[in-house]
């Protein structure tokens, strides 16, 4: 009697821990779905919280009938207004500021621009020429010399002379180029004549468009280049095929017709912000120079020219660790207190020439 006594009890005990492990098992299988449903009731919650404030919106945007302005907030239509009108308004008074200067031009100034424009593109395509042909530091000695073809064209052509002293302090600023640049002189016979033709172009293009400015015709910087520019580009691209330059270039192109649609569009975008850069620093660069031509003359232009020479070999020496020798140090130094006897001299003259304050 003990015995079934003590059956029934742990019988009870193991029916009653069945039963505690099935509910569990139940729910550990229920609490992954509720669960489930909790999440998706709070982000429902959230949904239905935050439709109100683009309840409207989300109407209009739903219904084809409605245009897209309406469904665009009012602050980046303001914007957007904003903007245009300032680029409009800004466009307008700057056109009207520079085109409405532009002086009726005839038929002499016409042909006076189309000589000039013709002058400064064979120029530019001479000096790149001549560049093949011999090697830097002679290009740069004979390019040096074009002071003196300057004060040569003045006195031929115009009857300007300069002082004595102008014209000595243009020897030491030529000698000093010479030394400054000194170094690996090859060259030929065509390549000598090539360069001096473009030193008497570079000579002429500088005379020819102070004269421009200064002369009968009197155009700004901005208008001069705005006529000259539209010739000379024509007269390039005429260049260019001629030369089979546009041959060339389609050859370079042609190996990017094989590559993936990512890499032609990443090239092309870089091919095209390197020729809007290089356009953007021509064009100041056009500007400035013909603004600093106008205001000093085309002598000390040409002079600043082979300044320019010794600060570009400074440049390299500072940022590039060009070395330079004993011979390029010392004609950077002549060139130096050449230049600044140069405008001592200038200064001088323009003191004698400058009618003092009351006089008549």
């Amino acid at each position: 009697m003990a015995e079934f006594q003590r059956y029934r009890d742990s019988s009870l005990q193991s029916s009653s821990s069945a039963d505690t492990d099935l509910e569990l098992k139940e729910k550990s299988h229920e609490t992954p779905y509720q669960d489930e449903i909790s999440l998706e009731d709070n982000v429902g919650e959230a949904r239905d919280a935050l439709l109100p404030r683009h309840a409207a919106n989300q109407a209009i945007a739903a219904d084809p009938k409605v245009a897209l302005e309406y469904t665009v907030p009012t602050s980046k239509k303001f914007m957007a207004l904003g903007i245009y009108f300032l680029c409009n308004v800004g466009l307008t008074l700057y056109n009207k500021a520079v085109l409405g200067s532009l002086q009726p031009f005839g038929r002499r100034e016409a042909w006076t621009l189309c000589a000039f424009s013709l002058l400064f593109t064979v120029n530019i395509a001479i000096s790149n020429v001549s560049l093949g042909m011999v090697s830097i530091p002679f290009h740069q000695v004979v390019r040096a010399t074009s002071p003196l073809v300057t004060t040569g064209i003045y006195r031929v052509f115009y009857g300007r002379t300069y002082s004595r002293a102008t014209y000595l302090t243009l020897l030491p600023i030529i000698l000093g180029v010479g030394l400054a640049t000194y170094g690996d002189y090859s060259w030929t016979m065509g390549g000598l004549l090539m360069t001096l033709l473009g030193v008497l172009l570079g000579a002429m293009k500088t005379i020819a468009s102070n004269q421009i400015m200064t002369g009968s015709l009197k155009l700004a910087p901005l208008e001069f280049l705005f006529r000259m520019s539209p010739l000379a580009c024509v007269q390039s691209l005429i260049y260019g095929i001629w030369t089979g330059e546009f041959a060339s270039l389609r050859a370079d192109i042609a190996p990017m017709r094989d590559i993936s649609k990512a890499e032609m569009t990443y090239g092309m975008t870089g091919l095209v912000l390197i020729i809007l850069c290089n356009g953007l620093l021509a064009f100041c660069l056009n500007v400035s120079s013909f603004t600093t031509n106008k205001l000093v003359g085309a002598l000390t232009m040409t002079v600043c020219g082979n300044l320019k020479v010794c600060l570009t070999i400074i440049l390299g020496v500072v940022l590039f660790n060009v070395t330079v020798g004993f011979s390029n140090a010392l004609g950077l130094l002549i060139t130096m207190l050449g230049v600044a006897a140069y405008s001592s001299v200038e200064l001088v003259s323009k003191r004698k020439k400058t009618p003092a304050p009351g006089s008549v």
